[in-house]
């Protein structure tokens, strides 16, 4: 080997490397501008109605500048696939129109967006088992991509699936990587959210193969444990709607009034666990560390882009101490979170008409309280 390519084999190693660091550094940057979200739910995503009159007025641009007013510094925007389901081109389909004047508008205060995915189980459901329904989920991805080349990198991240509700890893690494791998086609430079399958909890995070791709930040979501968060729901596990005003943190002694209160042998078993499993401030803390050093060990950013409490049927007083819990584990471990979610029924404001009351305990709880 003579000088010259000896020269030429150094820089070109240096360009690789240099590239990969830079390419790295923006998702380690625009991390940094998605460190305390709201999502704002029951709007582009998670009702099925989606007509304009429906768009333009649940959700306004008015509640995106008291989002910012509050202290976020992103949102995180849940969108349905069928709200891409046009009979004309984007730029002519009103749905999309409001979409994109939405993320103007966030953009313009100078909140960052995160572009979430969010499709029905019925959607998922199909991907799981369906080839075609994978190709055609890829092209959308391709086309959601081109069409928001033209915005901001800084302030537009893309995540590809909500929860991809997939008991199948595997296949669902495979999906993820073939969608990222045609967003890079489109928009070679803008940062992408991957989770894991299922319910893109920590379990399923850590199981997630390596992708080759350094300008990605990981997100997992946390509702642990689901007794508590989810008590009162009347989606997921039928003895759910037995639960309320669940004490956090939980004992044995502070959960037996819940057990003697129900008949349920199903609730009673589960209270019972709640209550042993002594949930409190230290053990959610040592969980958020565990993914947190997950994360350090690959030097990959890390976002909680879904966390909260059902407030229907849970105490104030309990909710708000989870909430703190949760928000605290994730700022010590310099991790990101979204909150879930904006007015629905995690809210951190009510709504009634256009007048917007803030919940004051969840924001002391955010650590955005303005009193």
């Amino acid at each position: 080997m003579n000088r010259w390519t000896q020269w030429a084999s150094v820089w070109l190693v240096f360009l690789t490397v240099a590239t990969r660091a830079d390419t790295a550094s923006l998702a380690w940057k625009r991390a940094q501008h998605i460190q305390h979200g709201v999502s704002t739910s029951e709007w582009f995503g998670t009702t099925g109605n989606y007509s304009p009159q429906q768009l333009r007025s649940y959700t306004t641009p008015a509640d995106i500048e008291h989002i910012r007013q509050i202290g976020f510094d992103h949102i995180r925007i849940p969108v349905d696939p069928s709200i891409f389901n046009c009979d004309d081109p984007w730029e002519q389909c009103e749905r999309v129109q409001i979409l994109d004047q939405v993320i103007t508008k966030a953009i313009e205060l100078d909140l960052a967006v995160i572009l979430d995915f969010h499709p029905d189980s019925q959607f998922t459901r199909q991907l799981a088992g369906s080839d075609m329904a994978v190709d055609l989920f890829v092209q959308l991805w391709g086309r959601i991509a081109s069409h928001y080349a033209k915005y901001d990198p800084d302030r537009l991240i893309f995540e590809i699936m909500n929860e991809a509700e997939s008991h199948d890893t595997y296949r669902w690494s495979g999906i993820e990587q073939r969608v990222l791998q045609e967003i890079r086609r489109q928009t070679p430079n803008f940062t992408v959210i991957v989770s894991g399958a299922t319910w893109a909890d920590i379990w399923d995070l850590i199981l997630l193969p390596p992708i080759a791709d350094d300008n990605l930040i990981y997100s997992f979501h946390y509702y642990e444990p689901h007794i508590f968060t989810h008590q009162g729901a009347s989606w997921g596990l039928p003895w759910w709607t037995n639960l309320h005003n669940l004490p956090f943190p939980s004992s044995p002694e502070s959960v037996a009034p819940a057990v003697a209160a129900v008949a349920d042998e199903t609730t009673r078993w589960q209270l019972t666990q709640y209550g042993f499993g002594r949930w409190n401030a230290d053990r959610i803390a040592g969980d958020i560390a565990f993914i947190a050093d997950w994360a350090k060990r690959r030097n990959v950013p890390l976002i909680c882009d879904e966390f909260g409490v059902y407030r229907n049927f849970s105490s104030p007083d309990a909710r708000e101490r989870w909430l703190t819990a949760a928000r605290t584990a994730f700022e010590k471990n310099h991790i990101g979170w979204t909150m879930w979610d904006y007015r629905g029924g995690f809210g951190v404001v009510r709504k009634q008409g256009q007048t917007i009351t803030d919940d004051e305990g969840v924001l002391r709880a955010l650590g955005l309280s303005r009193k």
